[in-house]
């Protein structure tokens, strides 16, 4: 087993698009019961968590392109 250093990792990025989506996700959730959406919760009604998941949707999403310009990059 000859190990080729010019061949890069396939799975480059995976693990910052993971949490991006995670992040994604996440935030949405805490946006919805920050705008009373989904109800039940200490979060409900509180609009510090729509701006708090709100602005963690946008880290998700950034981390979601850097993750994908990490494997076009290793591509090639």
């Amino acid at each position: 087993m000859v190990n080729n250093e010019t061949e890069p990792p396939r799975l480059r990025g995976w693990l910052t698009m993971s949490l991006g989506l995670l992040a994604v996700v996440l935030g949405g959730v805490w946006t919805l019961q920050g705008l009373d959406y989904l109800g039940d919760s200490l979060m409900s009604g509180q609009k510090v968590w729509a701006a708090v998941g709100g602005a963690l949707i946008v880290v998700g999403l950034l981390l979601i392109i850097v993750g994908m310009r990490r494997r076009s990059r290793g591509q090639g």
